[in-house]
């Protein structure tokens, strides 16, 4: 599992040089009390766009895990487009990762893989101020589920000349567990103040239903955050 943490730790470092922005979140949900990093990077081309974002939790009394990484989890899709009036890209997908139990000699549990495949459209106003993107996904989980779905909405609105943003995303996806039903919804809204092109303060809510145990969280963070 060392080996696992120290991949993730290089990765992100090597990444981190040309990822599009990296934010650190002090997250203030309860029994959490940790902070996070986000690498993330949305490049788009000619044949359209790739995207990803690596996070990591460091250390977390509640789960006591005291020095180090308590999880780490990254996702990365490619979108494909043919020309330049496409409407309605295909794309795919995957994501995974690991996380620490709560006990001092608990394991470590990998985040299954999975896979998903599907199509997304876009909608953005003349000077790309208001973005939305959704997407329906196939949605493979490997030892839970063969034929599940996500449906995906991501969504950006830059306004007050730039100076705030609120963005984020909202996931609504099937996958058996043994709490709560198996129909499982993340969202997590940011909102931000930009200093300038490159420097940001803002905060996050994740808002999790049958997510984090069966009942509806409400988890804030406040964070800084550098673009490049």
């Amino acid at each position: 599992m060392k080996k696992i943490l120290l991949l993730f730790s290089i990765f992100a470092m090597v990444v981190s040089a040309n990822a599009q922005n990296i934010q650190l979140h002090y997250d203030l949900g309860k029994d959490r009390k940790f902070f996070t990093t986000t690498v993330e990077m949305f490049k788009p081309d000619k044949y359209g766009s790739t995207f990803f974002f690596i996070d990591m939790d460091y250390s977390s009394d509640a789960r006591n895990v005291d020095n180090g990484i308590s999880l780490a989890y990254w996702e990365i899709a490619r979108a494909f487009k043919w020309n330049e009036n496409q409407k309605i890209m295909p794309r795919v997908e995957y994501n995974g990762g690991v996380f620490k139990l709560d006990g001092e000699d608990a394991p470590w549990i990998a985040i299954e893989n999975c896979w998903l495949a599907g199509v997304e459209r876009t909608w953005a106003s003349a000077d790309f101020s208001k973005i939305l993107t959704l997407q329906a996904n196939y949605k493979y989980i490997k030892g839970k589920e063969d034929a599940s779905f996500q449906l995906t909405a991501v969504w950006t609105v830059n306004f007050l000349k730039n100076k705030m943003s609120f963005l984020g995303f909202a996931d609504f996806w099937k996958e058996e567990m043994f709490w709560g039903t198996n129909y499982r919804f993340l969202a997590e809204p940011q909102v931000w103040y930009n200093f300038n092109p490159h420097f940001s303060v803002g905060s996050e809510i994740e808002l999790g239903n049958n997510f984090i145990g069966k009942e509806f969280n409400i988890c804030p963070t406040i964070a800084v955050k550098a673009t490049f």
